[in-house]
């Protein structure tokens, strides 16, 4: 088997609107497709019944996709995640300047675990944030 390359990235949602604002309006991701999925086929693929749930497929450039998942009809659990839980952990994006990026965000109200820093080989500055719901973005500046 071969795989040919990361198609996209899903992540699910409280509120759409809200994660909207974040990675659309803050983050730069332009809005691809934006749907509510519902019906026999859906409820199949996901292993679920009597589905609704509307994905915002989005991207960046070079083919970056992201997709967030706001179900109607199976809200989700709220348990925060730590950085070290089972199953995926973070997204990471690549930023052109992070000081600058990490100065917007924060004056945006995002929660940042750590202002940004040098990763111990030089190739990277590096700070982790969180989304409305607690999902973890690492922020990256390649420095060479």
């Amino acid at each position: 088997m071969k795989t040919n390359n990361l198609r996209h990235t899903g992540i699910v949602v409280s509120n759409i609107e809200k994660s909207l604002e974040f990675y659309r309006d803050l983050l730069g991701f332009i809005v691809v497709k934006d749907q509510v999925e519902t019906g026999r086929y859906i409820d199949i693929f996901l292993g679920l019944e009597d589905v609704t749930v509307r994905t915002v497929k989005m991207c960046l450039g070079e083919g970056s996709m992201l997709e967030l998942l706001c179900f109607f009809s199976h809200p989700p659990k709220m348990t925060p995640q730590k950085i070290y839980d089972l199953g995926c952990s973070h997204v990471a994006l690549t930023v052109e300047d992070l000081d600058e990026t990490y100065k917007s965000l924060l004056n945006s109200g995002v929660f940042f675990n750590n202002p940004p820093q040098i990763s111990p080989d030089g190739y990277a500055k590096v700070a982790f944030c969180q989304d409305p719901d607690g999902s973890y973005l690492e922020l990256v500046e390649e420095l060479q």
